[in-house]
């Protein structure tokens, strides 16, 4: 008997609990969500519970799931999309720097540039420096020109400004010449040149000949901001993100982001439960002919993770691998002021103990190649080892991918891999242009052709220090083929429908990561969404770079909320230092 009643007392506490389950924490109604399920298929109402869609369909359908404590958003009419994952962002390195960064991203004028260098200058302390980190180009200026050295220095005076333009070059005044001590005697680096004037004295202007060594490693000696203000910082450019729509960021690693020591920040905000993207990341490895030492040391003491987790603690936050560069004599800089750069005969035979590597211990990869003939030679090795070593499932992926043959299009997809894609071509389009001509870059790189090939492909923006980090800008030019200085540099037959677009920035991540289970929105998937400022289906396509999200949600919880849904979301936090350019003027610019 007392048996029986102990089977009764756990059926009904069983029952119980899957009742309380059924019933939503969060339903959105009265909006036009679209699902970016494989039938497009678009609802009015949506219920969350916990960090789970618990519920889609109409506002009588869905408020069935409604308890008394259910809170009820009514989004009056707005669109709501799943939300975006951007499939190469450096995020852990530029959240690092982004409270000490003036951004030139969206300014409209060069005469606004100068008098934002202006500004800041006369509020930055002694011992700072004014920097802009790229995210911007000439073209994008109704002046469509540089600022000249001269307007540099008679902006800024005597404090140290250092401007970063692409891959290409940076721009230094006088004060940060002096700050480093380049002179006349100071020596070019390898693949770089220090400009100097007729006297021989440096002109302020650094160019990467193709390298971007000497713009990376003369902007690592620049002042970083203090631990207390690092973690502010991330926390701030996490915001702008989640201010944009962006729930998770596969970061890509980059030059100068070493690991451990600069993944220390973003491992406290983690262990604090203050991530507001989802952020796996890969390791970059650092140092010229120490890779597969890296490597090996990496492999032994990290866990990959379960990349088919249902979106609990483990995928929010982990190593997902292997790259962008695995190897420094494979870079080829997409330097387009210079030729394509030419690999040396020994990147094959010394990539070869990293794939193998890599593949022996099931991490996943991704390879940074802009140049057909750099994808040709690395896929050479990796066919290779694949002969011996199977990749069955295991994620891996060409980043960029600019000029990639239909031939190596064919390989990669019989390989199991995939291509992350960016918008640098909407930042570079014109310099491009001028060096291949107006038919090579008239399907840069072939997305349509990839589409059709079969080929899984995540959409990125590969910000913040050449391209911006503002993914709208990257879905403008993917449907329109427009460059940010309104250059038609993709021919419209290349370009694909909004929709198609949109799914390559939301599931299309995932799927490079062979995740099938997140960027829609459907029962039992995880509960990353976003409410839209305007509708992206139907606005003019020269204001889609202008979308901004009125309400974020990752993993079932608020991160962002403005206009009439601020009271949904919780407060700001104040951006330190004082001083910071964020403080003034935020992020992404619209004027």
């Amino acid at each position: 008997m007392m048996c029986l009643r102990f089977f009764v007392i756990c059926v009904i506490i069983t029952v119980t609990h899957a009742f309380a389950q059924n019933k939503a924490d969060l339903i959105i109604i009265n909006a036009s969500i679209h699902t970016m399920t494989a039938n497009r298929q678009i609802v009015q109402s949506v219920a969350i519970t916990s960090n789970k869609i618990l519920a889609i369909g109409s506002n009588a359908q869905v408020m069935k799931t409604r308890s008394k404590n259910t809170r009820i958003i009514d989004a009056g009419g707005k669109t709501i999309i799943p939300g975006l994952f951007d499939s190469h962002l450096h995020v852990i390195r530029g959240g690092r720097f982004y409270n000490a960064e003036l951004r030139w991203d969206g300014v409209k004028t060069l005469k606004r540039a100068v008098e934002m260098l202006r500004e800041q200058a006369k509020r930055t302390p002694p011992g700072q420096w004014v920097r802009v980190v790229g995210g911007w180009n000439e073209y994008q200026f109704e002046e469509k020109r540089l600022p000249t050295l001269a307007e540099i220095n008679e902006a800024t005076g005597d404090v140290p400004t250092f401007i970063l333009y692409l891959y290409g070059k940076a721009l230094l005044n006088k004060a940060a010449l002096t700050a480093l001590n380049i002179n006349a005697d100071t020596p070019n680096p390898k693949a770089g040149l220090i400009e100097k004037d007729e006297n021989g004295n440096p002109t302020g202007l650094l160019v990467a000949e193709p390298s971007a060594f000497i713009l990376y490693s003369t902007l690592a000696k620049l002042p970083e901001l203090t631990n207390e203000e690092k973690i502010n910082s991330t926390i701030q450019f996490m915001t702008e993100l989640n201010r944009l729509g962006v729930t998770a960021v596969m970061d890509a690693g980059g030059g100068f982001q070493n690991f451990p020591d600069d993944y220390a920040i973003t491992d406290s905000l983690y262990k604090m439960g203050k991530l507001t993207v989802r952020l796996p990341y890969f390791l970059f490895a650092q140092k010229s002919g120490t890779e597969l030492a890296d490597y090996s040391r990496w492999v032994g003491m990290l866990d990959i993770g379960d990349v088919h987790s249902d979106g609990g603690e483990i995928a929010k936050y982990r190593v997902a691998g292997g790259g962008e560069n695995l190897l420094a004599e494979a870079a080829d800089f997409e330097n387009f002021l210079f030729p394509r750069p030419e690999l040396p005969p020994s990147m094959q035979e010394n990539l070869v103990p990293i794939i193998e590597l890599l593949a022996k211990n099931k991490w996943p990869f991704r390879f940074h190649a802009t140049y057909d003939e750099s994808i040709s030679q690395v896929l050479d090795v990796i066919e290779q080892v694949n002969k011996t070593i199977p990749f069955e499932n295991m994620p891996w992926f060409f980043d960029h991918a600019e000029t990639i043959s239909d031939q190596n299009i064919s390989r990669i997809k019989a390989l199991g891999g995939g291509i992350a894609i960016q918008h640098r071509m909407a930042y570079q389009g014109e310099l491009f242009v001028k060096r291949y001509g107006k038919t090579a870059a008239s399907a840069a790189p072939p997305v349509k052709k990839m589409l059709d090939m079969g080929l899984p492909i995540g959409l990125g923006t590969d910000g913040t220090r050449v391209a911006s980090y503002n993914p709208w800008v990257a879905l403008q030019w993917l449907v329109t083929g427009k460059t940010i200085g309104n250059m038609q540099v993709m021919n419209q037959e290349n370009t694909v429908d909004r929709t198609t677009a949109l799914s390559l920035l939301t599931s299309g991540g995932y799927a490079l990561l062979k995740d099938g289970k997140k960027g829609r929105i459907e029962p039992g998937g995880v509960a990353d969404l976003v409410v839209l400022s305007s509708d992206y289906f139907s606005i003019p396509d020269d204001q889609i770079q202008y979308i901004t999200s009125n309400t974020t949600i990752v993993d079932g919880k608020i991160v962002w909320a403005d206009e009439e849904f601020t009271p949904f979301g919780a407060g700001r936090l104040p951006v330190i230092p004082d001083w910071s350019p964020v403080k003034y003027y935020g992020g992404y610019q619209t004027k």
